[in-house]
């Protein structure tokens, strides 16, 4: 039976804590954070690079049990090295693009097979098809936001700058970007005073914020949203320095990211340099969900 939507969430707080854990790692800072929180805590890790865009330092330099480049394509090689290195728990942290499941790219015999038995292939399926691969073989996939709690945005505005957008614009937006997500279209939308610009597709955010740039109309609001029953063993949303530099841009002013399910990393310097140009932030709860 798959946990995929209840995986097990550890903290710093929490005793006894895992002796060892395999970080699944792909490109970004998010990896190199969640790293350094485990280190702190005493824990050895194995990092297991899934995605090129890794950083090739953090790859090198820092001081792992044992690391391993294995592509996503590499199911087989993958489960292999899980079961050779003996972890009863692994981690995801990082941007594995989707594109890089499509398109011409080599499949290992268990990959193929995999992508054969899903009747609806997009990233979601196919990450959820990979996680309950790799449950059984009897590694625990833990929640993704394992050790990240201070980088979670919390309810309400953590700017310092006033939020001048109405609550009718704030709560129409949120309700649209649910949806889309639990259409498995994609985790953001822009809109503008109860009008949707545009929705995230295939392409990411960072094009649904280039897209939303070509409208000469202000104010202009950035939505992020997870699903109802977001799958967080691989699939945390994340809004980082990339995503507000496209935001400044392309003259968007506002993003609602949702609360205790968005990471900011390295959110005091997010946070200063969203002020320095003008961006406001706010955290949101939709009415009838509670953050698990």
């Amino acid at each position: 039976m798959s946990c995929s939507h209840h995986p097990i969430r550890f903290s710093a707080k929490d005793s006894p804590l895992p002796e060892e854990i395999a970080l699944l790692a792909g490109a970004g800072l998010y990896p190199q954070l969640c790293a350094r929180r485990m280190q702190t805590l005493g824990i050895r890790i194995h990092l297991l690079a899934l995605d090129e865009g890794i950083d090739r330092a953090f790859f090198d330099n820092f001081l792992f049990q044992s690391r391993h480049f294995l592509p996503i394509t590499r199911l087989g090689k993958l489960l292999a090295t899980l079961q050779k290195i003996q972890v009863k728990y692994a981690i995801t942290a990082g941007q594995i693009l989707p594109r890089r499941l499509f398109g011409g790219l080599r499949f290992d015999l268990r990959a193929f097979w995999l992508l054969r038995q899903l009747r609806e292939k997009n990233a979601a399926t196919i990450f959820a098809a990979i996680a309950d691969e790799i449950a059984g073989i009897g590694v625990r996939l833990l929640d993704a936001r394992s050790f990240m709690e201070e980088d979670l945005i919390d309810e309400g505005s953590p700017s310092s700058s006033a939020w001048k957008l109405p609550l009718r614009v704030l709560e129409h937006g949120t309700r649209i970007a649910r949806a889309i997500a639990d259409l498995d279209i994609g985790q953001g939308i822009v809109v503008h005073n109860g009008t949707v610009l545009c929705v995230e597709g295939f392409d990411g955010t960072n094009a649904l914020l280039q897209h939303a740039g070509r409208f000469p109309v202000k104010p202009k609001l950035f939505i992020k949203s997870a699903k109802a029953k977001q799958d967080f063993r691989f699939d945390v949303p994340v809004f980082g320095f990339q995503t507000l530099e496209h935001m400044r841009s392309n003259g968007i002013e506002y993003a609602a990211l949702e609360a205790g399910k968005t990471l900011l990393l390295k959110q005091q310097e997010l946070l200063a340099r969203a002020e320095a140009w003008g961006i406001r932030l706010r955290g949101y709860t939709l009415a009838q969900d509670s953050v698990p």
